[in-house]
């Protein structure tokens, strides 16, 4: 029988013959490629000295502004100033080398065709361009671009040849991947000299970071889902459509030349920079501060306090809406049944929008008769509600919820005489249900219930599987399986990475890897406890050598748990999006507690990202906080 070569066997010989082939180079006289020195332990401990007082100084910079006394309600802050947003550059000719024809015959196009035509050119190894709403979209608009001319001339997008504009751009993208480590560093600090004079404005005398500060460049609007409006323009934004809002005392920014702002406003009860409408949607777009800043970090905080106030009368809100099942007044059952609906499933409110302006996304209170199906049995379940919609940003939301009695009945009644398309819930909408709720308790609003299920759900969980005794890795695998049954009541999916099965092919192997050396330390070990016996405890070195054997054979298991414990987590949560709900729904100070209580370092649990923007609560959260 053929022994089969074990993984460390395999790597064994593969190192060996490594070694096999640098000695024959050298022997050849060929030069080994070099590789960076190896850091010594001193120049390994000065690094780490370095980052430690960076970290330290990062710290003792940080504006504390969660102890500072709070301003009058409504103010933002009392001065702000900033260099407005950043334009992108103009665009520039084609080069005469490049054409576009029609119907096979070169066409020199206006400066205006040429920008827009180039922007399909762009995506044409793209599936949106084969797309009959985006085509017919994209056709319109560029014909509002062209001259009367060019309008008489092209009339049919299939006879349009963009192949050579393609061409340029794909030699352009591969000549940015292609550039020198020395043109890299170039772009990367032309990049940083735009930061550093647009990125930062001071609030309150405060450097604080801007979120994007930057103008969308124009392009072709793509959307999610199947949206009808993909392909139209999205039109180039100047200084003009531009609206500033800075303190009256503070230097006003520039426009580019030639240019002048919309407006220059000095509302300190907003927490915007600068705002303008975009032309697709209408909807109206804001520079913000980055989400680190006290801006982002106060609505955040006043949010969860918001959450958890809901949490004393939560009780009351559910025995109000459990009597409204049973009103005379059809438009308060339809409201009771939606908010047995936002509380128990989490679901969004569902906002008004024009029919056909949007993909076809809805919410709870704008869910139609085709979106749901009611079984009086089924899979052992009575009453069950089957679920089936496009949510926020074209996301399917598949459920089959088992409800009481008395919401059962109540659908069938919304149901009645009703075709497919028609709205379940045809005496509600969001507003009127934001305004019942805001009388119930101050602030309320669906989005509310939301986030303190989330939270209220994170922490029940945590308490259920974590245990003290556990190691960290067991301990992070818990938590994470607690911030994925939130992910899953908020129905934050996604695709699996498309690296996913080659990743944990590759874990697998280093797991295979690892329990063959844990079997060769034990063995190792074993063989040292014999010897130790045989010749007697006396010999010191033997001693040693077994306690050096029981610590090889510690780690080995503490890296193999860690491995195992990384696959099972990598595996559970391949199609769920655990950084949604831990960005906006879940209130820090129950991780923080956590991580207190259960001796996990927060830089485990939390990014870096995560750690500056919710450092008002690692600050201030004490080990017994309850949210």
């Amino acid at each position: 029988m053929i022994r089969r070569k074990t993984q460390t066997e395999r790597l064994r010989k593969r190192s060996q013959r490594k070694k096999t082939e640098k000695a024959v180079k050298k022997e050849e006289g060929e030069q080994p490629v070099s590789k960076k020195p190896k850091k010594t332990k001193e120049e390994i401990e000065e690094a780490k000295q370095l980052k430690m007082k960076l970290k330290q100084e990062e710290e003792q910079n940080r504006w504390r502004w969660w102890e500072e006394e709070k301003y009058e309600f409504g103010v933002k802050w009392k001065s702000l100033e900033h260099k407005g947003p950043f334009f992108p550059p103009e665009f520039q000719a084609l080069p005469d080398d490049v054409h576009f024809y029609y119907d096979g015959k070169k066409v020199k196009l206006s400066l205006a065709a040429q920008e827009v035509a180039l922007f399909f050119a762009q995506m044409l190894d793209h599936e949106y361009t084969t797309k009959a709403v985006f085509r017919e979209n994209f056709f319109q608009d560029w014909r509002k671009e062209m001259t009367h001319e060019e309008r008489k001339l092209i009339q049919d997008l299939n006879k349009c040849n963009f192949g050579e504009m393609h061409a340029m751009h794909v030699a352009k993208v591969e000549a940015r991947r292609n550039l020198t480590k020395e043109e890299k560093q170039a772009v990367k600090e032309e990049n940083q000299k735009i930061v550093d004079e647009f990125g930062y404005c001071l609030l309150d005398h405060h450097k604080e970071r801007i979120g994007n500060f930057k103008i969308e460049p124009p392009g072709l609007f793509r959307g999610r889902g199947d949206h009808p409006k993909q392909g139209m323009l999205k039109k180039r934004i100047q200084p003009e459509d531009v609206i500033i809002n800075c303190s009256s005392d503070s230097s006003i920014p520039v426009p580019p030349a030639g240019h002048q702002w919309k407006e220059v406003r000095h509302d300190n009860t907003v927490t915007w920079l600068a705002s303008w409408t975009e032309n697709i949607q209408g909807s109206i777009k804001y520079i913000m501060l980055n989400a680190n800043s006290k801006l982002k970090g106060e609505k955040d905080w006043e949010k969860f306090e918001v959450a958890r106030k809901l949490k004393s009368c939560v009780d009351d809100i559910r025995n109000q809406y459990h009597q409204d099942l049973k009103s005379k007044e059809m438009v308060n059952r339809q409201r009771a049944v939606a908010l047995y609906f936002i509380d128990k499933l989490a679901l969004r409110a569902g906002n008004e929008k024009e029919e056909g302006e949007t993909a076809d996304t809805v919410g709870c209170c704008s869910l139609r008769v085709e979106h749901i199906t009611l079984h009086e049995e089924l899979e052992g379940n009575q009453c069950v509600v089957e679920f089936d919609f496009l949510g926020k940003d074209s996301i399917r939301y598949y459920n089959k919820v088992p409800v009481i009695r008395r919401v059962f009945k109540d659908l069938k009644l919304f149901m009645e005489n009703k075709q497919a398309g028609d709205d379940l819930f045809d005496r509600l909408n969001t507003t009127m249900l934001n305004k019942h709720l805001s009388s119930l308790m101050p602030g309320l609003t669906a989005k509310v219930f939301r986030t303190y299920n989330a939270s209220i759900t994170l922490q029940q969980q945590l308490k259920e599987l974590t245990n003290n005794s556990d190691s960290v890795a067991e301990k992070i695998l818990a938590y994470n399986r607690a911030n994925r049954a939130v992910a899953i009541l908020c129905n934050h999916q996604r695709a699996p990475p498309k690296t996913f099965d080659q990743s944990m092919a590759n874990l697998q192997t280093k797991i295979e890897a690892r329990k063959e050396q844990l079997a060769l330390a034990k063995k190792e070990l074993k063989q040292a406890k014999k010897e130790a016996k045989t010749k007697g405890s006396s010999d010191p070195k033997l001693q040693t050598l077994v306690e050096r054997k029981k610590a090889a054979v510690k780690r080995c298991e503490e890296q193999l748990l860690k491995m195992e414990v990384q696959a099972t987590d990598k595996e559970e949560n391949k199609q769920i999006a655990l950084g949604t709900s831990k960005l906006n729904y879940l209130d820090p100070r129950i991780t923080v507690a956590w991580c207190k209580n259960m001796g996990v370092p927060i830089e485990k649990v939390y990014s870096k990202t995560h750690r500056d923007k919710f450092a008002w609560a690692i600050d201030m959260t004490e080990a017994d906080f309850e949210f």
